[in-house]
């Protein structure tokens, strides 16, 4: 008779998935808190690029509705210090131009604005007197919360329209209230709604040109000058503007968008997300640290374990996949574990905030992939250590 040589079984995966199961239910303390780690930082990486992409998703909603078609342009002081006005005519020269919707303009009265006449009129609260158009809501988009906005029949009068932040530092909650500007009382007949585009507007007490004018001395010379036009236009208004507004001096003109400011802190917002996913990723290579600790003291735990398999046939590639499957299911239910804590935490927070709740498909593909690499990565030196586990250790250890 011929010997045979014996081969050693396969392994199916359904079988390498109990074994590993098996070994992770004998240390169920120990599994938890090797999982808790790995959770921590793949729910702060989730937490994190959730909530910054929540907020993004609010910003783009917001300049959506707001518009980015807005420009602002304002005069710009000479180089000898001399200041310099736009003309009073600008805004009917700038709504000649094709492609304007509309135009609108407030200037500086020179005078504060206090709750009453007890107050020292140094005391401004970072607060501002302005002369507007009619249409600056047109052009601006803004909305009043209550009361009335500036009209051909009350702006000859002392009235006045308070923006959001100006009604809240005076103690304004409705209409009706007087406020001291400059030497007189002017009446409250309206409170605007918040501007975000327009952020002066909302930090001013908004009267007529013609009351300005009257009991002031103001000169109708605009200091800002604010125009939309369609999203096709917008660069090419913006190239005119400076010759159209003042032709003589089209150089001490300035124009901006105020969408740029939203879009600033978009791009500053991924920043600090750069930086705080990086202090996620941190916390999950530490998790990953600990299961390496976690698998191989199993090893060191379960060599007489180890070494009754090698004698019953068990090879060592065998083995080895044993403690990788132990390393990722323990990674897995770390991972399925931090996802639910993260996508939870940015709904709550999402939520709190009035933000819509966004959690990128690609961060929870990235975040897996993530997680694979570190526990096989964490699993490799222990399963090549239990690998080499002779199996007469079965044998001499009591």
């Amino acid at each position: 008779m011929t010997a045979r040589l014996l081969t050693p079984a396969r392994l199916r995966p359904r079988d390498v998935a109990r074994v590993g199961a098996a070994g992770l239910r004998a240390r169920p303390g120990r599994v938890v808190l090797s999982a808790l780690g790995i959770a921590l930082g793949i729910a702060t990486m989730i937490a994190v690029i959730g909530i910054s992409a929540s907020g993004q998703e609010q910003l783009l909603r917001r300049l959506d509705r707001l518009g980015t078609n807005l420009l602002r342009v304002e005069a710009v002081s000479s180089f000898t210090g001399q200041e310099v006005k736009l003309p009073a005519s600008a805004v009917g020269m700038v709504r000649r131009i094709d492609a304007v919707v509309s135009a609108s303009a407030t200037g500086s009265v020179g005078v504060s604005v206090r709750r009453t006449d007890r107050i020292p009129k140094e005391r401004t609260g970072g607060l501002s007197v302005q002369a507007s158009t009619f249409d600056l809501l047109t052009t601006l988009d803004g909305k009043v919360k209550s009361g009335d906005w500036l009209s051909a029949v009350n702006a000859r009068y002392p009235a006045v329209v308070l923006g959001s932040v100006a009604a809240e530092r005076l103690g304004i909650n409705d209409v009706g209230a007087q406020v001291w500007i400059g030497d007189r009382w002017f009446t409250v007949i309206g409170v605007l709604d918040a501007m975000p585009l327009a952020p002066e507007i909302e930090r001013s007490a908004l009267i007529g040109f013609s009351a300005a004018e009257r009991y002031f001395g103001f000169d109708g010379h605009p200091t800002t000058l604010y125009e939309r036009s369609s999203e096709e236009a917008v660069d090419a208004v913006r190239g005119l503007l400076p010759r159209t507004v003042n032709p003589e001096n089209p150089g001490h003109v300035a124009v901006s968008r105020p969408s740029d400011a939203l879009v600033a802190r978009a791009a500053a917002s991924d920043t600090f997300t750069g930086l705080m996913l990086g202090l996620g990723a941190v916390a999950l290579l530490v998790g990953g640290v600990g299961v390496a600790n976690t698998m191989v003291i199993s090893v060191l735990e379960r060599r007489r374990e180890i070494g009754l398999r090698r004698s019953l046939g068990a090879t060592r590639g065998q083995v080895r996949i044993q403690f990788l499957t132990e390393s990722l299911i323990l990674s897995a239910a770390g991972s399925g574990a931090g996802l639910l804590l993260g996508a939870l935490v940015t709904m709550v927070y999402a939520l709190s905030q009035g933000w819509p709740a966004v959690v990128p498909l690609w961060v929870l593909g990235g975040t897996l992939a993530a997680t694979l690499s570190v526990s096989v990565i964490a699993g490799i030196y222990p399963a090549v250590r239990a690998s080499r586990v002779p199996p007469s250790v079965a044998l001499t250890m009591v």
